[in-house]
């Protein structure tokens, strides 16, 4: 079957890999370089803090292989990718990352030999120059109502044509497709010509669960940053201050060290503590009020770096109620942390995790643990409250990489305490990435 007229012949189009300088990671040392990534301020840091930084190149290969893996394992012929997330771990290309989120104009095919198309949006071929992963590149994966209007189906069918012809050059006579998310024309479409569809979000979701060693390092230099960014953000913390005059500085530092966004904007101060997830707004903070956040930052390689800290505005002494809940929340996290280890099963540390006092269960956080990578990622490990209407089975295996969570506030309590590491589980137990200092005037 001929190529697809909107292809581009790989052969024609790749940056030879080779090229040189580079930098440490393996990327291209050029001021004027497409991709983005680490700036100097980064590599400085990581080096101070004797860090290694991954190669790029056995990095994809690695996600690609765990990719495939999936797929054979369940016989579908290939994937289909949507979720900006999962075409990141799958090309390690990035274009208007949270727009397309909500306006979905790229997608990628991976085949379960691993060929690999990426459709662009438009008049952005040149992104992904740099990753010779990807064989073709194609237009016309837009079909959402914004782009198509009254001509989503029609637009929705040249696609499922492509997607067809790939299936069958690459998969031969297996008609089954993963997909992960796909607007209704795309889904119509795709049944229409004989591919039978199947959840694609599982796959993407398991082999996204164990990390490689280049992506350890890539979250222990994501975390750096972080940690980096918020040391600054403390240090904005005095009383004058608004909520936002306090958050935007990690925004910031997160953006100067080559950081990509922040997914929520969940930081809050004094009384609005509690209940959580009230998100960062004008309020301006007093000396002896709490500062509780969540970073949920996407750093540096796209990697998420989920930690929860909470401070206290001024040189003062925090009141006795603040160290209680400040103190339930450390034991939760600790207690819960220590129960981690390979073949320990989900439901296990569900039913043996720290129990939070009765006052204080009805504002408990959604999960006690979930996965982490380029996002928050599985699985989510449930309060035993929840279990039964949300929970599921599983084991936690090495290579996983997991955040350990609280907030503790009381139900009508002035004050609420978010606290959050992040874990990689090792063989034998556990490595803590995290190293952002928890506050000793509330333990003591």
């Amino acid at each position: 079957m001929s190529k697809s007229p909107y292809s581009i012949d790989s052969s024609n189009r790749k940056i030879d890999p080779s090229r040189r300088p580079v930098k440490p990671d393996g990327s291209p040392d050029d001021n004027d370089r497409v991709e983005i990534g680490p700036t100097a301020l980064a590599f400085k840091e990581w080096e101070a803090l004797g860090l290694e930084v991954p190669q790029l190149d056995t990095m994809r290969e690695f996600r690609l292989q765990r990719l495939c893996a999936e797929l054979q394992k369940n016989d579908y012929g290939g994937i289909l990718l949507f979720d900006p997330l999962n075409i990141r771990y799958a090309t390690d290309t990035t274009n208007m990352q949270l727009w397309i989120t909500h306006n979905p104009g790229r997608a990628c095919f991976v085949s379960a030999d691993g060929y690999m198309v990426l459709w662009d949006f438009h008049s952005c071929d040149h992104l992904s120059t740099h990753l010779p992963l990807v064989k073709e590149l194609r237009s016309g994966a837009s079909f959402f109502y914004f782009e198509s209007a009254y001509r989503a189906d029609e637009h929705a069918g040249l696609f499922a044509q492509s997607v067809d012809e790939l299936m069958r050059e690459h998969a031969g006579n297996n008609r089954h497709l993963a997909v992960d998310k796909i607007e209704i024309a795309g889904l119509r479409a795709l049944e229409k010509i004989g591919l039978e569809v199947f959840e694609g979000q599982a796959v993407t979701e398991l082999a996204r669960v164990i990390k490689g060693p280049d992506e350890i390092k890539a979250l222990r230099c994501s975390t750096a940053a972080c940690e980096a960014s918020m040391v600054e953000m403390q240090k904005a913390l005095y009383a004058g201050q608004s909520e936002n005059d306090v958050w935007s500085v990690l925004h910031a530092e997160n953006i100067r060290r080559g950081g990509e966004w922040i997914e929520t904007r969940i930081c809050s101060s004094g009384p609005r503590t509690n209940p959580w997830f009230q998100e960062s707004g004008p309020r301006i903070i007093s000396d002896g009020e709490l500062l509780a956040l969540d970073t949920d930052m996407i750093g540096t390689y796209g990697m998420c770096c989920d930690i929860s800290r909470t401070w206290i505005c001024g040189d003062v002494e925090p009141d006795e109620e603040q160290k209680r809940v400040y103190q339930i929340a450390y034991e939760h996290i600790m207690t819960n942390m220590a129960m981690l280890n390979p073949g320990v099963s989900f439901q296990e540390l569900t039913e043996k995790s720290h129990r939070l006092p009765e006052n204080c269960r009805p504002n408990r956080y959604g999960v006690i643990m979930h996965g982490v990578g380029l996002c928050d990622e599985y699985p989510s490990i449930r309060y035993p409250e929840d279990f039964e209407g949300h929970g599921y089975h599983g084991v936690v295996e090495a290579g996983m990489v997991l955040c350990v969570e609280a907030y503790v506030g009381e139900v009508g309590g002035k004050n609420g305490v978010k606290l959050e590491d992040q874990v990689l589980i090792t063989d034998d137990g556990y490595d803590n990435m995290t190293k952002y200092p928890f506050e000793e005037a509330f333990l003591r």
